[in-house]
């Protein structure tokens, strides 16, 4: 199939204070969240004056990638829409349709498994094509990349700058820990396709953290979570960041390094749960830390992009490290195996 645009769907973010709210009511919408929730969580936006950097950062991304397409002889435009906030993906299709695109790839800002992290994005495909109705192009998600060489070498990179900013005398007994978004329990249960055995999202998390620390020359690393919402009597994936830091410095740890591995670029969870509650409670336990960046802003990133829309293109061999299995390539929205990354069950708080 021959390609015209390349769409990169993401989650969205408010761009001013008065968009908070809306937005975390788009986020939320049909969970049952109680509104002092949404409250604490909408301070955390306050805290940095009502703006989410995900948007800004998606639009660098963007621009990266056209360069990248420029110098490489890739003629396909590259749209932006998200799933909770504008610029939506309903409206992007919309305007493709309207400048006579017809097939389109989509990057996700995930590059991982799961309901939330792969599934969730067909289902945005779908509800944008339906949106749009007759006439919608037809939209290719790009597969899971969680363990591109690309991706791996920039988490390596960023690690070894971060252990080199911690002071020198507790360079050597420093401790790397890896963080992703944490998820329910039950959804891990049901990421990927039943005959990959389930927990595909936190295989391929811990699979990347190794990857990772193996390519930055760390021999020792724990993998821990961060981020989660639900209420208390759902278990989610834990330990938590934050519980991880206390139980370190009871064992004598006094330097860590984080390694923020799902995500890819700087957006809230990143600058608030680490930069911001990390950051106080390792200070709070007399912890030295440094948080590795994201690979978002490294150049590396945009040839990631590249080379997947490649795969698709001109049929190049997938670059992978990892032996996870990398699902997610489908054509308008429908799931792309059976059964595979089922929605978590929603239940309303006692």
């Amino acid at each position: 199939m021959t390609y015209d645009a390349l769409l990169l769907l993401s989650f969205g973010g408010p761009e001013g204070p008065d968009q908070v709210r809306p937005f975390l009511e788009n986020v939320t919408r049909g969970r049952g969240i109680p509104p002092e929730r949404l409250d604490a969580v909408a301070e955390h936006y306050h805290h940095f004056g009502g703006v989410s950097p995900i948007n800004r950062l998606n639009r660098e991304i963007i621009a990266a990638v056209e360069t990248e397409f420029a110098l490489t002889g890739i003629d396909l435009p590259v749209y932006f829409g998200n799933r909770n906030w504008h610029p939506m993906a309903e409206d992007t299709v919309a305007a493709m349709k309207a400048d006579g695109v017809r097939n389109a790839l989509v990057f996700p800002t995930s590059a991982w498994g799961g309901y939330s992290g792969c599934r969730q994005y067909h289902e945005d495909i779908a509800r944008a094509r339906a949106a749009v109705g007759e006439g919608a192009p037809q939209l290719t998600k790009l597969r899971q990349y969680y363990d591109h060489p690309l991706m791996v070498d920039a988490f390596a990179d960023a690690i070894r700058a971060a252990i080199g900013r911690l002071p020198a005398d507790r360079r050597a007994g420093a401790r790397v820990v890896f963080t992703a978004h944490s998820v329910p329990v039950s959804a891990d249960e049901a990421a990927g396709p039943p005959s990959a055995g389930g927990h595909l999202y936190s295989r391929q998390v811990t699979e990347a953290s190794r990857l990772c620390a193996a390519a930055a020359g760390v021999d020792e690393f724990d993998v821990v979570w961060q981020s989660r919402s639900g209420p208390p009597q759902i278990p989610w994936l834990d330990p938590d960041i934050c519980d991880h830091l206390e139980a370190l410095a009871e064992a004598g740890v006094d330097a860590v390094v984080i390694c923020p591995v799902g995500f890819v670029s700087d957006h809230l969870e990143v600058v608030w749960d680490l930069d911001t509650e990390a950051v106080e409670k390792a200070q709070e336990l007399g912890i030295a830390l440094e948080r590795a960046g994201t690979p978002g802003a490294d150049p590396r990133f945009a040839r990631l992009v590249r080379t997947l829309v490649e795969e698709r293109t001109v049929g190049t061999a997938p670059l992978r490290l990892g032996s996870e299995p990398a699902f997610g390539t489908t054509v308008d929205g429908t799931p792309c195996n059976p059964g595979c990354c089922e929605p978590p069950v929603r239940r309303r708080p006692a």
